[in-house]
């Protein structure tokens, strides 16, 4: 059988006509398969959706115990859906995120979701899933993106409080994955002292630390018993939203960060009114983006969201299949 009679991009997102069920569709579908829980991937409105447990129950944080009629735990073993075998293992990218592997018919796609290949110690490392088709995300997909240690960059983050003692250091770090993330991160580089949350990154730490992840200990931001000078030499993070609000002019001479992949690009930066970027990302940059290809080698590689153009070139030059799907509705790095 073709690829194409397997899984195919329609308005609504990628389908799959035998198990007649969507993989992360964009607008509400009878059935969704879905990858991780952010708001580009995960929508709410579908009649019945299939998750890790932990997916489903961020979903739930986010829309409300209502957000479908009817939920699917996904664990680690193979189930059949409509007739198509479906496989979720994890892609390293945030909490609950998963690769989703179809079979049918001698046939094999893994829709990749979401994944990075760095060490993530707030959820599970990618596995690879072998496959005919690989679909894969080109969120960094340019030459330019080589993403350097994490650590390394929570070092300048550390050394910047030793410099400014007297400033407020905020972290600008999306609600779902980053934000913990960054924090575990801050924790490995022996930061032991509280860390201050925004109240938008309440709720998501809270689930982490309930699923065993220990972040130690955090403060609210907006304590009505912390003075404004008590924040100096302190570590608060934030949605990076809230640095162009109100809300920050209760820190004493605060340092804006930011930690993204996209902190690479000076102008990005610069454009925000970063002072120090922290280049810290969830998503494959260029090495590691070709080198899962090249390790999983598949027939044909999808690239969506994100930069194809680039990413296909590689894959003529290296004597590949490629094809760009050319999806709408999904960011390169969703604000969260």
């Amino acid at each position: 059988m073709r690829f194409e009679d397997l899984l195919h991009p329609t308005e609504q997102g990628l389908y799959c006509p035998p198990g007649d069920f969507h993989i992360d569709p964009v607008a509400p579908v009878p059935r969704a398969l879905i990858t991780h829980g952010h708001a580009d991937h995960a929508r709410p409105g579908h009649g019945a959706v299939m998750a890790t447990p932990e997916t489903l129950d961020i979903m739930a944080l986010r829309y409300g115990e209502e957000f479908t009629r009817a939920r699917q735990p996904a664990g680690p073993e193979r189930t059949e859906v409509g007739g198509v075998g479906v496989t979720f293992r994890p892609a390293g990218h945030v909490l609950g995120s998963a690769q989703i592997g179809l079979e049918y018919r001698g046939v094999r796609i893994t829709v990749s979701g979401d994944y990075c290949r760095h060490s993530n110690p707030v959820c599970p490392p990618w596995e690879p899933l072998p496959c005919d088709v690989f679909v894969t995300e080109a969120t960094f997909g340019l030459p330019v993106f080589t993403h350097p240690d994490p650590m390394e960059e929570i070092g300048k983050l550390l050394a910047s409080l030793e410099t400014f003692p007297d400033r407020a250091h905020m972290v600008g770090a999306y609600a779902l994955g980053k934000a913990q993330r960054v924090i575990a991160l801050i924790r490995a580089a022996g930061w032991d002292r509280p860390i201050y949350l925004h109240g938008a990154l309440t709720a998501l730490c809270d689930y982490h630390v309930a699923q065993g992840i220990d972040l130690g200990a955090l403060r609210p931001a907006t304590d009505s018993g912390v003075q404004k000078a008590d924040y100096a030499g302190e570590i608060v993070l934030a949605p990076p939203s809230a640095f162009n609000a109100p809300w920050i002019r209760r820190f004493p001479d605060p340092l804006i960060g930011f930690a993204s992949g996209w902190m690479q690009i000076r102008n990005r930066a610069k454009a925000r009114g970063v002072e120090l970027p922290l280049v810290v990302s969830d998503h494959v940059d260029w090495p590691d983006l070709t080198r899962t290809v090249e390790e999983l080698n598949p027939q044909e590689t999808w690239i969506t969201h994100g930069r194809e153009d680039a990413l296909m070139r590689w894959c003529e030059m290296t004597q590949r299949r490629g094809r760009p799907l050319r999806l709408v509705g999904y960011e390169d790095e969703a604000p969260e």
